[in-house]
């Protein structure tokens, strides 16, 4: 499969990259500046550019089967969050493509009560503008009409890849930690499996 990146120079991001890679996939990564990602691989393409620039977008996934986007407000200024997801939707309509798996977090939306008491207070105060742009986003790729899946990990650690973690869209799930490899792994699992098809579950150990 060949699987269109947004949001491929955070830790997630590379790796997802990694694990695409060695399960054989392609990878075609918009970033804003190469130096941003360093890895260099036989199947990996790196556009220049934002997601909030249209034809950055369009050509990122101009190959691709599938897209995932690691929604993260330290890819670009206020509002390119909610600009990409709208380019990304808009260029995967026009090529016809349908499975987009977003990868958003816990404490967004719905999910705010599914976090610690400590957690929530953050949200309130220094991750409240972020919190509230994944939220605008996530309603944008609901309205989408696409196969999607909106995944909510809980705190990412440097943890290995265990496989072992919770999944559930149950409001009563209190999420707590998981390493970014596990995270990766299951958003590469919903590129081909229904199970969470237009649903936002959690993740956490």
């Amino acid at each position: 499969m060949h699987i269109a990146l947004f949001g491929a120079t955070g830790k997630l991001g590379r790796e997802i990259i990694e694990q695409a890679l060695a399960d054989g996939h392609e990878v075609t990564a918009l970033v804003h500046d190469s130096a941003q990602l360093k890895l260099e691989a036989d199947k990996l393409y790196k556009v220049i550019g934002r997601a909030s620039d249209g034809h950055k977008v369009e050509e990122t996934v101009a190959c691709a089967d599938a897209v995932i986007y690691v929604l993260s407000a330290s890819e670009g200024e206020t509002g390119d969050i909610v600009a990409g997801a709208e380019h990304i939707i808009a260029a995967m309509q026009k090529r016809k493509m349908s499975r987009l798996v977003v990868v958003s977090a816990l404490g967004v939306g719905d999910s705010k009560n599914q976090l610690s008491r400590s957690a929530r207070m953050l949200l309130k105060t220094v991750h409240r503008k972020s919190m509230e742009e994944k939220a605008a986003a996530e309603e944008v790729v609901r309205q989408s009409g696409l196969a999607w899946v909106i995944v909510r990990p809980s705190t990412l650690t440097k943890g290995p890849l265990t496989g072992k973690y919770q999944v559930s869209v149950d409001p009563s799930l209190i999420g707590s930690q998981i390493s970014r490899a596990d995270a990766a792994q299951f958003v590469l699992q919903q590129l081909t499996d229904d199970t969470w098809l237009r649903q936002t579950p959690v993740i956490t150990c």
